[in-house]
């Protein structure tokens, strides 16, 4: 395992991209409405993502076809996004989202809910946030990979929650999968030792029931096994010796946090 610490000029190069990334998920958070298609979505997130200057990570990335993940509901991941595919009043909406910024990657999730939500939906999305801050906590230099997934794991299992196994969080800089990968369900090994200058993207997906998932014909889309509701939370972090660095979200998301 090849685990990259970054420069100091990589690092601002990260952090420009992560700022980047934080204003697109915020500007296409508020144009998310009732009647959208999941295409509608992920045009509107291609031409935010290119008005700054930026590549989408995702289109073309080992053929998926969009530049934005957009899942709905018991979609955990990967949805493709189609002009067949209305948003109604009461789903929930993940947007997974990547930008490339002078050869630098950022990536990052959030999970909406569209008009009135039931009150389990806007506890998954709560926790599922909460258990990504939870899991963060213990990302200093020093500490071990596996104590963020052990973190996020304790989290959400006392509230219940399936913590998917299947797909994990991941290093990140010039490409956007890196080594090493970060699960969100406990282990049992240390993991690699965190240094100052890593890059990860964490991103915890939790299902209101089973951990278990399935993969759909397309062969992107992943929805959970029981068809229960999921969501999903993700950032790109800097590891440092005074704690984690959150390099892909807003002042006015992270002013909010715990509000």
């Amino acid at each position: 395992m090849a685990i990259t610490v970054k420069t100091e000029s990589q690092i601002e190069l990260m952090r420009a991209a992560g700022n980047i990334l934080g204003r697109v998920h915020l500007e296409l958070s508020k144009e998310l409405k009732e009647g959208m298609s999941t295409k509608d979505i992920d045009v509107l997130g291609e031409e935010i993502i290119r008005s700054y200057g930026c590549e989408p990570s995702f289109l073309g990335y080992q053929g998926y076809p969009a530049s934005v993940c957009v899942s709905v509901n018991e979609e955990v991941v990967h949805g493709i996004p189609s002009a067949k595919r209305i948003i109604k009043d009461g789903d929930i909406v993940s947007l997974d989202i990547g930008v490339i910024y002078k050869g630098f990657q950022s990536d990052a999730a959030r999970t909406h809910g569209i008009g009135e939500i039931s009150a389990k939906a806007r506890r998954l999305i709560a926790d599922t946030r909460e258990s990504f801050f939870r899991g963060i906590e213990p990302a200093v230099a020093g500490n071990h990979l596996h104590d963020i997934s052990n973190a996020i794991n304790h989290y959400a299992v006392r509230h219940g929650y399936g913590v998917v196994r299947d797909l994990a969080g991941h290093g990140i800089g010039r490409n956007l999968h890196e080594d090493p990968i970060v699960p969100n369900y406990r282990q049992v090994k240390n993991g690699p030792l965190l240094k100052s200058g890593m890059t990860l993207a964490v991103e915890p997906m939790l299902n209101i029931g089973s951990y278990a998932v399935k993969w759909l014909d397309d062969g992107w889309t992943v929805v959970t096994a029981d068809r229960t509701l999921s969501a999903h939370y993700e950032n790109t972090i800097l590891i440092t010796e005074d704690g984690p660095e959150i390099l892909s979200i807003t002042d006015e998301e992270l002013s909010s946090y715990g509000s």
